[in-house]
């Protein structure tokens, strides 16, 4: 009897047999135990107990089951064959799971070797170029930022457009996280939802597309040690180089003469602090000062394991971040714990619990600063410290390297406490069989503290203190009831759900101002001559019911019918519900009997269709009441408190935005799936979108929140997988992604009319550049032959020559037309995998096509190109170089404002990644279950026609800001390359 076998450790590693590539997650079971199980990690490998001649059971989707019968030795290779068991597979789908074959929505998954074997600080980097018509944007760099994420195009005017995050089944998205939060190498599986159908669960959080993180789960069998780590450096990907010390002199002298003003002491230089540096012949590299080698290290220790009635997985993981740009610093710590407990034969209870610390202290130095500097500029005083304006007389631009001298305090926190209770009624009552009832409760706490001071060293002597503190609580609940049925060759599917939620947030900012000294800094603002202090708090809560159910026949025809209904606070007291339905249906076409005869062909092939509505609540939580502000009001000698209401109107019709959505796909597959694949067709209409709309003045208000305008978003998303060569020692497999998105405004405020305050135009997409058509550059020829006459009559030689649209005589606001838009018009990606025995090679490119933008390199130096450095790259008009690209120095050159706008279109090898796996019995002789070692690299080539540091990354114009972002984050696209081990024990 197996109970009666002395046991012993079995270990092995599981590959395909195609590819030769290791396979994680594959489920090894004691075939006459059925409960002793074990599985693969990411390298492959795996341990289990089982007596010798007992017989493993190898199971994974989208392969063969083999079963092996354990010999004399304790080491197995195992090889998995590839079979349409794919359609088999579980997918997560919200609120539960289904078979991919029975989905009707549009579902896409994350492949496991990008969550696996691409070394990332967070999800988002691995999403990025998997799957089509999710456009991860790396506008920053910076450590600790994450990128954002758009599916099929933007929806919405002014509400959020992100798509909505949900963790182990609990929202990450509207608790203050992000994806940060989640350490990559918990993570077992992503799915995407993006189809009306798909998200519509979701209700009033679908209209941005779900991403559905999966963390990993711990299996039965002897505890498995998995250590994962890689160290490496990082690069700015481009430098912006500047003007050479002697181009800078022509500058100067051009600049001087054009303004008729003298350079200081006669020259060359412009400024007192650059004459000195000048004579001597001393230059300083302003990118060398406040630039470095970014230093990057993660290391992670997962430990899991189990019995058959009680399972683990734990994980404590570390990253540090050094950025390329000094006081730019990052670490981060995590610990997750996720178990799972069979109570009772009829009782699960389980836990997936994670904390994590965010630590981004230190003064950073400034780069755009630092590109405004002269080589010739004075870093230092005399006495050591830092100059103030290195380029004194000239006060415009700061010393880059003053920030450093501060040591703020940047932390932030995520303690998120989750848990689950599942009832399985058939273990309780035979009849109920299929019936089960789950508990979802969430609780998440999220604390974020910035405490700042500024005294001399950046010379403020009188001293600013400001300590900020953030915190949010959110409490999430489900009910969610299911029950499935099989009758005969029909099969029923129902999922229910009550659901409340509940987030506080509140914040409390105290500034001092006027010290006596800088000793003690912002830890006693109560020494400040001058105190202020504010605070804000809101509260917001929701309920939600959902019911769905799939039908299914004999696995060829698939209909799926959901509801979903949400109240929030945050809407006007008239509609604090809405409605948000949808339908599917889908057609396993292979599995019908006329295409018996090309089954050896045709793998797989389904049609599915979808509509549905969703929403969108993402404003402020009391945008549509009436606020009061107290204000103190001296009368009679006395202060008195004055209660008025704010510019803002209160909306008590106020509703959710909808977006009604169809969506008509194929999936299909191949010759035994060497060729898979999806193409996806869809159309999104967007109304009641909440918009901030002005009122006259004689209201007594300023704007008020309401339902106007509408917003359509057309588009095809085509993924392709193909097996190219699949050789017994040398595999390539190719997948292709490809998107293509249309938006268009279809109305704004109802009279159809534009908004051209805003760059809204009907019929346009959203984000368009809205400016004037550059002809070239006023030549002197042209200006004395007074060609500009009934043209631009204001214009002189070396000034921008823009097109009079119009005809007019004049160039004026009437000019202006729609170059371009924001948004891209496509994107795609590539990605090459090659495996030649323990080796194998991974390379991923994508592209941004049709997307436009304002230069503000060219744009913004304006009349400052005279006065500061300027990248090389960037030209100027002179008389004796009359160039028909660049304008003159003056600042009479570009008069009306030109931005400059430009292709932002551009192709990147995103990242390569070399691995060698260790054979399993080199492994075990050194004590090890599996060993992998990795070496990668991203970002690491750019082909675009754009100047600037990168044609993707933040560039904000100095004493400018984005999202209350200012000047002071720019930060280029960096390069990173990375050494990296896996081990298992």
């Amino acid at each position: 009897m197996y109970g009666l076998a002395q046991s012993s450790q079995i270990r092995g590693t599981v590959k395909d047999a195609n590819t030769n590539e290791a396979l994680a997650a594959v489920t090894v079971t004691v075939k006459e135990s059925r409960t002793t199980r074990s599985q693969t990690d990411a390298a492959g490998s795996f341990t289990i107990d089982a007596p010798q001649g007992s017989v493993l059971i190898f199971t994974s989707v989208g392969y063969a089951d083999k079963e092996v019968t354990v010999g004399q030795g304790n080491t197995l290779d195992v090889l998995l064959i590839p079979s349409d068991n794919m359609l088999e597979e579980l997918v997560v789908v919200g609120y539960g799971a289904q078979k991919r074959s029975d989905i009707t929505g549009s579902v896409a998954s994350v492949p496991k070797d990008r969550l696996s074997k691409l070394p990332v600080n967070n999800v988002m980097q691995a999403i990025q170029g998997a799957v089509a018509n999710v456009n991860i944007s790396q506008a920053s760099s910076v450590p600790g930022d994450a990128p954002s994420a758009l599916i099929r195009g933007r929806n919405s005017f002014s509400a959020t457009t992100g798509p909505y995050i949900v963790v182990d089944g609990i929202p990450l998205s509207k608790t203050d996280g992000s994806v940060n939060d989640i350490n990559p190498n918990d993570i077992e599986s992503v799915e995407i939802l993006k189809d009306p159908s798909a998200v519509a669960i979701y209700g009033v959080n679908g209209s941005n597309g779900v991403i559905l993180i999966t963390t990993k789960r711990g299996t039965t069998g002897k505890p498995t040690i998995r250590y994962s780590g890689y160290g490496g450096v990082e690069e700015a990907a481009h430098i912006l180089e500047p003007v050479s010390g002697e181009d800078l002199l022509k500058q100067y002298a051009e600049y001087a003469r054009i303004t008729n003003t003298s350079l200081y002491n006669g020259g060359p230089v412009r400024n007192e602090f650059e004459y000195d540096n000048y004579i001597s012949g001393n230059t300083t590299d302003w990118f060398d000062a406040v630039m470095q080698t970014g230093v990057i290290q993660n290391h992670n220790i997962g430990l899991s394991g189990g019995s058959d009635n009680a399972r683990y997985f734990i994980s404590t993981d570390y990253l540090n971040q050094k950025g390329i740009i000094k006081g730019y610093n990052y670490k981060r710590y995590s610990f997750r714990a996720n178990t799972d407990f069979n109570a009772t034969k009829y009782l699960t209870v389980g836990t997936s619990a994670f904390i994590v610390a965010h630590n981004r202290d230190g003064g950073r130095a400034n780069l755009m600063q630092a590109a405004a500097m002269s080589p010739y500029a004075r870093m230092y005083n005399d006495d050591g410290t830092l100059t103030q304006f290195p380029m004194y007389s000239e006060s415009l631009w700061s010393n880059p390297l003053l920030p450093t001298t501060l040591d703020p305090e940047r932390r932030e926190f995520n303690v998120s406490l989750n848990g689950y209770a599942e009832a399985d009624f058939e273990n309780i009552w035979a009849p109920l069989a299929g019936l089960k009832y789950k508990f979802n409760g969430g609780y998440s706490f999220i604390p974020k503290r910035t405490n700042e001071y500024e005294g001399e060293s950046v010379y403020n002597f009188a001293g600013l203190g400001r300590i900020t503190n953030r915190e949010s609580q959110t409490y999430t609940i489900e009910n969610i009831l299911t029950y499935t049925k099989d009758f005969g060759l029909h099969r029923i599917d129902f999922t229910g759900l009550y659901a409340a939620k509940s987030k506080y947030y509140q914040e409390a900012i105290a500034t001092g101002e006027v010290f006596p000294n800088d000793a003690l800094g912002w830890g006693n603002l109560g020494g400040a001559s001058t105190q202020k202090v504010s605070s804000f708090a809101d509260l917001y809560r929701s309920v939600s019911q959902m019911a769905r159910i799939n039908y299914g026949y004999d696995s060829r025809y698939m209909l799926t019918l959901t509801v979903r209904r949400d109240a929030a606070s945050i809407f006007g007291d008239n509609h604090k519900y809405g409605t948000f339905p949808s339908a599917a249906v889908a057609w396993n076409i292979h599995n019908e009997s006329f295409m018996a005869n090309t089954k050896d062909v045709v793998s797989n092939l389904k049609w599915r269709m979808s509509y549905g509505v969703s929403g969108n609540e993402g404003i402020g939580i009391y945008d549509a009441l009436f606020l009061m502000n107290s204000n103190p009001l001296a009368m009679n000698g006395l202060s008195s408190a004055a209660i008025r209401y704010r510019v803002r109107m209160g909306n008590a019709d106020l509703r959710w935005e909808k977006t009604a959505g169809f969506n008509t796909g194929v999936d299909f597959g191949f010759w035994n799936n060497r060729i898979t694949g999806t193409i996806d067709f869809y159309k999104t209409r967007t109304q009641d979108m909440l918009l901030s709309q002005n009122l006259p003045r004689l209201t007594g208000f300023q704007n008020v929140f309401t339902n106007l305008g509408k917003l359509e978003n057309t588009g095809i998303d085509v993924m392709l997988n193909t097996k190219n060569i699949a050789k017994e020692n040398f595999k390539w497999s190719t997948t292709f992604v490809f998107a293509h998105n249309k938006n268009k405004i279809v109305d704004i405020y109802g009279d159809g009319k534009d908004d051209l305050g805003n760059r809204w135009f009907i019929g346009q997409p959203l984000g368009v550049i809205y400016d004037y058509t550059k002809l070239g550059i006023w030549q002197e020829d042209e200006i004395a032959a007074d060609v500009n006459d009934g043209w631009d009559a204001q214009a002189e030689a070396g000034a921008v020559k823009l097109a009079d649209l119009n005809g007019d005589g004049i160039i004026n606001n009437d000019d202006r037309s729609i170059l371009g838009q924001t948004a891209p018009k496509w994107t795609g990606g590539i990605t090459n995998s090659f495996t030649y025995k323990s080796f194998s090679l991974n390379i991923f490119i994508n592209t941004v096509q049709g997307a436009m933008r304002n230069n503000p390199q060219i744009g913004g130096a304006s009349d400052e190109m005279g006065r500061r450095s300027t990248p090389a790259e960037l030209g100027y008009w002179t008389p004796e170089n009359q160039s028909n690209e660049w304008r003159s120095l003056s600042n009479r050159s570009n008069i009306y404002g030109y931005a400059f706008p430009s292709n932002a279109s551009f192709t990147r090898l995103k990242d390569v990644t070399f691995s060698y796996n260790l054979p399993q019995s080199a492994a075990s002789r050194i004590g090890v279950g599996g060993v992998t070692l990795y070496a990668s690299g991203r970002n690491l080539y750019t082909w675009t026609n754009w100047l600037g540091w990168d044609p993707e990354a933040r560039d904000v114009p100095r004493g400018n800001s984005v999202d209350g972002v200012g000047d002071n984050l720019n930060y280029p696209m960096v390069r990173t390359y990375v050494f990296g081990l896996n081990l298992t024990f």
